[in-house]
């Protein structure tokens, strides 16, 4: 086997097929690396390989399929030189003949979006001159990396049309395969074969629009990615921009969301799609004007806190204050109306019984003493020297941290 591997698998060569009978050549216990619940974790499996495989091995910027052999979960596909390794859930006999049968709606999406950014890329490069110097084919949204420092609106409407005419064209695609020495890979746009290649190596031709060498799946014609849209442009690095589109299902998914959205916004709103930008930016300014007059009128509870601690006769030993909103501004416009640094203060900010702020304020020795304690008694952290502050979990310890300060105090007097 390893004498006659080639780069070129039958997944490549038969891309719209969805099952495929083989023999398992190697199978031994491994460990690999899959994303679970989006975190990365390595898991126990098996690598395997095949005389041949139906499953598309990670390359050419498109990910690997998914789907099962003789129905044991397949995790990963990953290309080893020639090879096509396999990490499944459980081990295979080796020599046994098996049936492959991948994830149909992940690899036609795969196809409709490779397919695309080669269409895209070729007619940005011949209308305007922008290269691709990479791209990404993302779960939902894809992009091309194109060396130029922008894109005007204009020039994408335009690019977005001409791609979408040669799918209404119907342009077929066509996939040749040739010896890695043969002398006309040097006409065909590339990026540059891999080290490790082994055997030949395909070309893919979207008829009279572009021919370049890659090793994904494609569609046999544009009609088969239905539409394409483009979404919009971000700036990249290096004085290059990122163009984002959707191909074939995703459209209609992308749609789907959008119209999903919209409903949710025009029942929020109570107005019509077309008045929801207006909505939602007299929303905002009056927002600010609330937060603004909300600001104001926590600044004069605050001085007017102090004050009534302040007119006390006599005053308490300690100051302790809980609120449950307000904010960190909101303790300090007390702690300064107080203007004292020899009153010992303890302040919080939360829900009552959840998590929140704490500040601690007064003689440096009592700051020093009750700030990490206090920490401690409402699970929490923080730090500081003439003014401790943390965030903490367990305000409804509240009481408990009240009786140590007091207890502290009346102790220190002994």
């Amino acid at each position: 086997y390893k004498d006659t591997v080639i780069m070129v698998f039958y997944c490549q060569r038969h891309c719209y097929e969805k099952k495929y009978s083989t023999t398992v050549v190697a199978c031994k216990p491994a460990k690999q690396e899959i994303i679970v619940n989006g975190k990365k974790k390595k898991i126990d499996c098996y690598e395997t390989t095949f005389e041949d495989t139906v499953m598309f091995p990670e390359g050419g910027g498109q990910p690997d399929d998914r789907g099962s052999v003789d129905g044991i979960s397949v995790l990963r596909v990953l290309r080893r030189g020639g090879e096509a390794v396999h990490y499944l859930e459980k081990p295979l006999e080796v020599g046994a003949v098996v049936t492959q049968q991948i994830d149909w709606k992940r690899r036609h999406d795969h196809m409709q979006q490779h397919s695309a950014q080669h269409l895209i890329t070729a007619v940005a490069d011949t209308m305007y001159g922008y290269a691709t110097r990479s791209w990404y084919l993302g779960e939902s949204v894809s992009y091309i990396e194109l060396d130029t420092e922008k894109i005007p609106k204009e020039e994408v409407e335009l690019l977005e049309e001409a791609v979408n005419q040669r799918i209404r064209d119907a342009t077929p695609v066509h996939i040749v395969e040739y010896d890695a020495l043969d002398p006309k890979l040097k006409e065909i746009r590339t990026r540059g074969l891999p080290e490790d290649i082994v055997g030949p190596v395909r070309v893919v031709t979207i008829e009279n629009v572009d021919t370049n060498m890659c090793c994904g799946t494609h569609v046999h014609n544009l009609a088969d990615l239905q539409a394409i849209k483009l979404l919009y442009t971000e700036k990249g690095k290096s004085n290059k921009t990122l163009l984002y589109f959707v191909a074939g299902a995703r459209v209609l998914r992308y749609f789907g969301e959008c119209i999903t959205r919209e409903t949710q916004l025009t029942a929020l709103l109570h107005s019509c799609p077309s008045d929801h930008q207006r909505l939602v930016e007299k929303n905002q300014k009056d927002l600010k004007s609330a937060l603004k007059s909300l600001k104001e009128a926590m600044k004069d509870l605050a001085v007017s806190e102090g004050q009534k601690f302040l007119t006390q006769n006599p005053r308490p030993e300690v100051y302790f204050h809980h609120r449950r909103d307000g904010d960190m501004d909101y303790l300090s416009a007390i702690i300064n109306e107080i203007n004292d640094e020899s009153v010992p203060k303890v302040l919080t900010l939360g829900e009552d019984k959840g998590p929140g702020s704490l500040v601690v304020h007064g003689p440096p020795d009592f700051v020093a003493e009750v700030g990490p304690r206090l920490c401690e008694i409402l699970e929490g952290r923080g730090g500081g020297k003439s003014r401790f502050t943390g965030k903490v979990t367990k305000l409804s310890k509240r009481g408990e941290a009240e009786s140590f300060v007091r207890s502290l105090l009346q102790n220190q007097k002994k």
